[in-house]
């Protein structure tokens, strides 16, 4: 078991995918700092329009991980780089991604080094199916909202 892990997102209308990112963070470490993006970075996403706001995608969250009884291991903290915390505190050990985050991930991992921290250890999560077995995406949801 570790001792912290990061995981950061949009989690635009949470959905399986996000849900099942959290319950493995939350399987292999004791705590979890959660970098929620901010909306200054999300003006490039596709559908951008249909994108909750912050403290909506905050609370269903905090909502989500209330109803499996583990907000006190949990930190949301907001993301205003693509980043976040991992690159600033070395007590981090790991780092949970979905396949479509993996190479930032990676470069996570480069900016860490560089500033004289140990790798952290990636656990990616598949891609999970949908509906018609298309990958679940927040971005496929909103296009549908379009």
């Amino acid at each position: 078991m570790l001792n912290l892990v990061g995981m950061g997102g949009t989690f635009d209308h949470l959905h399986d995918g996000h849900k099942y990112l959290i319950e493995t963070a939350l399987s292999i470490s004791h705590q979890i700092v959660i970098g929620l993006t901010s909306q200054k970075m999300l003006k490039q996403k596709k559908f951008a329009s249909k994108i909750e706001d912050y403290d909506t995608r905050k609370k269903n969250l905090e909502n989500f991980i209330s109803s499996i009884n583990e907000l006190e291991r949990v930190k949301i903290v907001e993301l205003n780089d693509p980043y976040g915390p991992p690159i600033k505190e070395p007590e981090y050990e790991g780092l949970i991604a979905s396949q479509e985050t993996y190479s930032n991930a990676l470069k996570l991992n480069e900016v860490r080094k560089a500033n004289g921290f140990k790798p952290l250890i990636i656990i990616i999560i598949p891609m999970i199916m949908g509906e018609n077995n298309q990958i679940l995406s927040s971005t496929a949801i909103r296009e549908k909202l379009e």
